[in-house]
């Protein structure tokens, strides 16, 4: 990918990552700490945790096209190379999503009720929660440092420290 309407596609698609991500991990924090609402996303979850780790390429690939077409810059490929950090973060919130939806989908829906795989089975649930919670903060810390390096290269020599008065701009 490299324009879309004469933008730039990394512009464009940067905006699902940084949507998709954070709501994923958030989903799946919840999921794994509450059984209900693993149960009440269903599918969703793996889903939205396959959206997003297929738009992680998508916007890296484009991302590499629009460096080799801006001024060579240390921030930019600072930038890059944070990129490149985030798909296996993003991994593993599909793995662990898929693993919470397979777990509630086939754990039974009464407490009590014995059939099927015990989703509800305390250590189980704890490993699972702790992997989900610590993978999801590492997702968002690092789509947050990406970011920011990013606005960073883009804006840090087009914005004035100082006010210009106006009609002189």
């Amino acid at each position: 990918m490299s324009l879309v309407n004469g933008l730039p596609a990394h512009v464009l698609l940067v905006h699902i990552v940084v949507v998709l991500v954070p709501l994923t991990a958030l989903a799946l924090v919840m999921a794994a700490l509450w059984p209900r609402a693993a149960r009440r996303l269903g599918p969703l979850l793996p889903l939205l945790a396959l959206v997003a780790l297929v738009s992680v390429p998508l916007t890296t690939q484009a991302g590499e096209w629009l460096e080799r077409h801006v001024t060579d810059d240390a921030l930019v490929r600072r930038h890059a190379e944070l990129g490149d950090g985030l798909l296996p973060w993003v991994l593993g919130l599909f793995v662990l999503a898929a693993v919470v939806w397979w777990a509630a989908r086939s754990a039974p829906a009464e407490p009590g009720h014995d059939g099927g795989t015990r989703w509800s089975a305390l250590p189980v649930r704890i490993v699972v929660g702790v992997l989900s919670l610590a993978v999801a903060v590492g997702a968002v810390v690092d789509v947050y440092r990406i970011g920011d390096s990013g606005a960073k290269a883009a804006w840090h020599d087009t914005v004035s420290k100082t006010t210009t008065p106006a009609g002189l701009g």
